[in-house]
């Protein structure tokens, strides 16, 4: 109850900043806010139910107990919560002012957790070990460094995770016993970002360690625990190929991937240990698995295929090879799936277009669903909101892309607005998730979204993939033009109000599109964008830089360096003449700070309007609900302001 009055009390301190200064909204003094009008507080009364959304997501389950710890936000930012049935209490166990992620149990005895958490955005992760017995918080890790990953051994009483704290940039493996931090030590030195820890045999002899280059090259590592050495379990040859998972089977005689080897997509396969021979699981399922578990006892695989974008779960029996899907699912996406030791019960997150993301778990045994949580919408019901729709449209080389139109209510006649709204990666994908604050986008100013996939998302096999890689780039950008041309077609969409927005990669194609395409747009929401790619990899933390430039190219190299200041949207800023909003975490590790401030600068000398949004206490978006609110009831007057009119 103390808890809850704190709570109490809060929110009304909360709403009484906001409707101070005659009505207008006060932003923090952790913004920067520039060019952007006083917001009116009866515009954040319009939305503000909208932004009451909460979800959940699965971190652990207890080993013994038929509990969990899941991640939930209550005040600003998502933290641990404790729930001991379906349905039941969520009790939060974590407080703290940035977001704790990985929580995980204790292996054997569950009487700790381990967690990440990292300050302000800046991803530079510390592991925590919070103690059931007396609620106190130990820092694991040196508090400076960059650390990953957390794969506990199967004795229960040791991890394997990944660290930069030998030279700030390459990522090493490092064991310890969580109880006794004192006998951390590195297992492996290595080159390059890309390695993690992923599995222990069941010896605990020997640790599966995964090198990834790009989202098209990855190899698995033997690594021996106890003298550090490694040998190469995926062979290196002229055919590049992508592992996802991996995981030892009960007898240690064989490992279980996903992987695209001589196919399209990632299939699920056991290999021999001994020779190296594949035996494919999926071989006639013409999609991804997304990710996959083995049961404890090695008896069930549960797996998740993506299936244009929405989630299919299976469960295999590692005996006969046989599976069988689960019904009774939402449509939507899953993700987080886990067994508790008991082989039994398989947890798992999942969330649709009307329904937020919640944890569920099924009895494998008897196929019972349960709802372990049952997140707040702002008492709105959700069953009226919009499903997405499918659709597809040839571009400039007759490659046909494909995307998701969410329409507004039908009591909105007439042509309605457009937003395409990008997605980051390169190499991610736009599915059909919850929208959250987007919703009110639909329901109450009656605009029509488009999420697309174009040419380098994930999803559609390797082949699509690779398109936009290096050179090839601006092909990925022709395919946000020949959407343009598809939209002009529709009777019920507005081409002559449209506006296009996106994260991360998604940032640098809105810019793109403003520079291209800027007669054909209204306006462009550019948020935490690369605006030179050039720079950008010159900037970036320096553990990544090289990933990046196996998708984006190398900037040492003269030509490409040349291809990147001819694409770059700065260098081409003189074709914005359409308003710009740019949104940026000054704590941003990815996409560095400066890349939205040049973009700002130069675009705001030739007269066009810029609004700019900071937060000094964010880094790769906004994760602070605080900070999320204030961008979001900004952006709605951004596009009521020039959209809508």
């Amino acid at each position: 109850m103390k808890n809850l009055s704190r709570i109490a009390l809060a929110l009304l301190l909360c709403a009484a900043n906001l409707f101070a200064q005659g009505g207008v909204l006060t932003p923090g003094d952790n913004l920067v806010v520039e060019g952007v009008p006083p917001i009116p507080t009866q515009l954040v009364e319009r939305i503000n139910r909208y932004s009451e959304f909460r979800s959940a997501g699965l971190a652990s389950w207890h080993p013994s107990r038929r509990e969990m710890i899941i991640s939930t936000r209550f005040a600003d930012t998502a933290q641990a919560h404790l729930v001991k049935f379906p349905g039941g209490a969520r009790t939060q166990l974590t407080f703290f002012p940035d977001t704790v992620g990985g929580a995980s149990f204790q292996k054997r005895a569950g009487n700790y957790f381990i967690f990440s958490k990292a300050i302000g955005g800046n991803e530079f992760f510390q592991l925590y070990r919070y103690d059931f017995s007396n609620g106190e918080v130990t820092l694991l890790t040196d508090g400076k460094s960059r650390n990953t990953g957390g794969a506990w051994s199967n004795s229960g009483d040791l991890i394997a995770y990944g660290s930069t704290r030998r030279t700030g940039k390459d990522v090493d493996i490092y064991v310890m016993n969580p109880a006794d931090p004192k006998t951390d030590r590195r297992l492996l030195t290595l080159e390059g970002g890309g390695w993690g820890a992923v599995d222990w045999s069941p010896d605990d002899k020997k640790l599966i360690v995964g090198e990834y280059v790009s989202a098209n090259e990855s190899y698995f590592w033997i690594v021996d625990t106890t003298t550090g050495e490694k040998t190469l379990f995926t062979t290196k040859g002229s055919e590049k190929v992508a592992y996802g998972g991996a995981q030892w089977s009960r007898d240690g005689k064989g490992i279980y991937v996903t992987t695209d080897l001589d196919s399209e997509f990632q299939r699920l396969a056991y290999v021999d240990v001994a020779t190296k021979k594949y035996t494919y699981l999926t071989d006639d399922i013409k999609w991804d698995v997304d990710s996959f578990v083995l049961s404890p006892d090695g008896k069930t695989i549960a797996f998740v295929t993506n299936e244009d974008g929405n989630s299919r779960l299976y469960l295999l029996d590692t005996k006969t090879n046989r599976r069988r899907d689960v019904p009774n699912l939402l449509t939507g996406v899953i993700g987080g799936i886990q067994w508790h030791e008991n082989s039994r019960d398989l947890g798992f997150t999942l969330s649709s277009a009307r329904s937020t993301s919640d944890v569920y778990s099924i009895d494998a045994s008897t196929g019972k669903i349960d709802r372990w949580t049952q997140s707040e919408t702002g008492g709105l019901n959700t069953e009226n909101f919009s499903e997405p729709e499918l659709l597809r449209w040839s571009s400039f080389d007759n490659r046909s892309i494909s995307g998701y139109l969410y329409r507004p209510p039908a009591r909105f006649v007439g042509k309605r607005p457009v937003i395409i709204n990008i997605h980051g990666g390169p190499e991610g994908q736009s599915r059909p998730g919850f929208l959250g604050r987007n919703n009110f986008l639909l329901n109450e100013l009656g605009v029509a979204m488009i999420f697309p996939n174009i040419r380098g998302s994930s999803g559609y096999g390797k082949t699509f993939l690779k398109l936009d890689n290096g050179f090839q780039r601006e092909d990925s950008y022709k395919d946000i033009g020949a959407l343009l041309d598809w939209i002009k077609t529709r009777p019920d969409l507005d081409a002559d109000r449209i506006m296009v927005t996106g994260g991360s990669y998604g940032g640098h194609m809105t810019l793109a599109v403003a520079t291209r395409y800027s007669d054909r747009i209204r306006a462009s929401v550019d948020i935490v964008g690369i605006s030179n790619l050039r720079t950008f990899l010159e900037n970036t933390e320096g553990y990544r830089r090289d990933l990046r430039r196996v998708e984006y190219g190398d900037e040492r190299d003269p030509k490409m360096r040349a291809f990147m200041e001819r694409i770059a949207p700065l260098n081409n800023a003189a074709q914005i003449k359409k308003p710009l909003f740019v949104v940026q975490g000054r704590n941003d590790p990815r996409v560095p700070y400066t890349e939205a401030e040049q973009i700002v600068r130069t675009v705001r000398a030739q007269n066009t309007p810029v609004w700019f949004l900071m937060a000094k206490d964010e880094g790769h978006g906004f994760a602070k609900k605080k900070n999320a609110d204030y961008q979001f009831y900004a952006t709605v007057l951004f596009i009521e302001q020039y959209v809508m009119k």
